[in-house]
C-alpha cells in the first residue's frame, strides 16, 4: 500500500451480528472473526486493498467509527500532529505480527488511526 492510502475502517456496533447482517446484505461484505480478539470481525470492501472490521462498541473497538491511514513511519508523523493543530490520542502501539498503529485527532477534531505495517 502507498503512503496516505486508507487501509482499514472500524465500525462500532452495539450488536455485531446485526451490523454484519446489515453490511453483508447491503454491500455483500463477508466477515470473519479475528483470532485473539473476541467480538472483532474483519471484512474486505471489494477488490481494493482496503478492509475493515465490525466490533463491539467500547469493548473490541472505540465508540465511534475510525478510519486508518497508511503511514510510512508513524514515528515521523506523530511529532507533526500537534504542530499542525491536532492531538495524539494513542501513541504508537504494536499490533503483534502486523505492525503498529496510533490514533490522532486532526485539526478539526476528527479522529483518525494511523497504520504502519511491518517491513516486508
Amino acid at each position: 500500500m502507498a503512503h496516505g492510502q486508507i487501509t482499514h475502517i472500524e465500525l462500532p456496533a452495539d450488536d455485531t451480528a446485526r451490523a454484519q447482517r446489515f453490511y453483508g446484505e447491503l454491500f455483500g461484505w463477508q466477515f470473519r472473526a479475528m483470532e485473539g480478539l473476541d467480538g472483532y470481525f474483519l471484512f474486505n470492501a471489494g477488490t481494493a486493498e482496503i478492509g475493515g472490521a465490525v466490533g463491539e462498541r467500547g469493548k473490541s473497538m472505540p465508540d465511534k467509527a475510525r478510519m486508518y491511514v497508511e503511514a510510512d513511519s508513524i514515528d515521523a508523523l506523530l511529532p507533526r500532529v500537534p504542530e499542525l493543530g491536532g492531538e495524539v490520542l494513542i501513541a504508537k502501539t504494536e499490533i503483534p505480527g502486523q505492525g503498529w498503529y496510533a490514533v490522532i485527532n486532526d485539526s478539526e477534531g476528527t479522529e483518525l488511526g494511523l497504520y504502519e505495517a511491518l517491513p516486508r
